[in-house]
């Protein structure tokens, strides 16, 4: 199993902007350190509390810093670019980063962007198709070629600078399940990154939405694998329960107010329609299916969700500032130590070399530890 980042960034208005970005890139060889697999960072415009306007950039600079982990966007809203322009850039990238750009895409979900650029839903997903069709045949395509389409005409182009990785670099797509979005990311193979919360289609459950998808990479002659899905959700850790909540509490609600404001608020409602001034942090966190706890609820969360779900490829961690980045970055030390090894079975053999010994002494009586610290009765193991 494969564990990300999906970073939109958050920060609050009253934040140095200047500090922030580089307290977010700061953070991504950070995590490369912690063995951590990806790290991907979304596109914003407008609204004040979502930072980055071009994560290609800040990628780029982290791209330097690092030299194993993925690095991707998470999304870039295609119906604000030309996708020719889209297409070279994630190319550059990926030569820049020796193959490890992944190009996330989806058409906006902050409303203020939207308004930003006059752009409704029924326009901006038409546009999110047709973009990425493009942007798949700009690179795979070795020949120029015309495109005429409803929102984008061209003739005989293509890029000169094709993707590292070949036959193209990997392409990706947040979805929840809508019926367009699952049959674009079959059409093309991309993987699939899907937003956790109880009050998503199906209820928290995704066995519904994994069955569209299967039936859907059928229509289009593709494999549907289970290694390019990824959950995605938040995670803080601590030493207990008790000092994880003492640490968010306050965040997320700070937090929450911003989301409410942009159109979000069902996503955290008990109740349909219920007041903003009944929301909780413990709330929050049960609506959005986040874990607040220790390395073993983080695991429980993970094991109950292949219990539900199946199994699948990937957890992204969503980043949010809400405690202090010594105990943020305290979070994710404790994930990296305690949860990761045990979805990739990284301990398994330590584990079970420690349950036979324990074993062992059971059956056989203690181990006696002489004055040089060294087992005496090693006979009796």
């Amino acid at each position: 199993m494969k564990f990300s980042f999906f970073m939109m960034p958050v920060h609050h208005p009253a934040e140095n902007p200047t500090l922030a970005f580089h307290r977010d890139i700061d953070l991504i060889p950070f995590v490369e350190d912690l063995d951590y697999d990806g790290f991907f960072i979304g596109e914003h415009h407008s609204g004040g509390w979502e930072t980055m306007p071009a994560p290609e950039m800040a990628l780029s600079m982290a791209a330097a810093r690092t030299s194993r982990i993925r690095l991707g966007t998470s999304v870039i809203n295609l119906p604000f670019h030309h996708p020719f322009h889209v297409a070279e850039r994630i190319a550059f990238l990926d030569h820049l980063t020796h193959g490890r750009a992944v190009l996330g895409i989806g058409p906006s979900n902050l409303v203020t962007d939207k308004k930003l650029f006059r752009l409704g839903n029924n326009k901006l997903y038409p546009m999110l198709n047709e973009a990425a069709d493009i942007i798949v045949r700009l690179l795979e395509s070795e020949e120029p070629f015309d495109h005429s389409g409803e929102f984008w005409q061209f003739e005989d182009m293509r890029l000169q600078l094709r993707s590292y990785q070949q036959p193209r670099l990997p392409l990706a797509l947040p979805t929840s399940g809508s019926a367009g979005n699952i049959d674009l990311a079959a059409r093309h193979g991309m993987e699939v990154w899907t937003p956790c919360g109880r009050n998503r289609p199906g209820g928290g459950s995704f066995a519904g939405f994994w069955q569209d998808f299967e039936a859907a990479c059928a229509r289009h002659g593709r494999p549907a694998d289970r290694d390019s899905w990824s959950l995605v959700t938040s995670f803080y850790l601590a030493e207990s329960r008790d000092e994880a909540w003492k640490d968010v509490e306050a965040g997320i609600l700070r937090e929450t107010e911003y989301f409410a404001s942009i159109g979000l608020k069902p996503l955290y409602e008990a109740y349909p329609g219920q007041p903003v001034s009944e929301f909780t942090a413990q709330s929050c966190a049960d609506r959005r299916d986040w874990c607040i706890g220790t390395p073993d609820d983080a695991v429980r969360w993970i094991e109950d969700k292949i219990a539900e779900n199946g199994p699948f490829g990937g957890v992204m961690l969503t980043t949010h500032e809400w405690a202090h980045t010594d105990k943020l970055k305290r979070s994710l030390e404790l994930f990296a130590r305690y949860v990761i090894p045990r979805f990739r079975g990284s301990n398994a053999t330590y584990h079970d070399e420690w349950r036979r010994v324990q074993a062992a002494v059971a059956d056989r009586g203690e181990v006696d530890i002489g004055a040089d610290g060294k087992p005496s009765n090693l006979r009796a193991l």
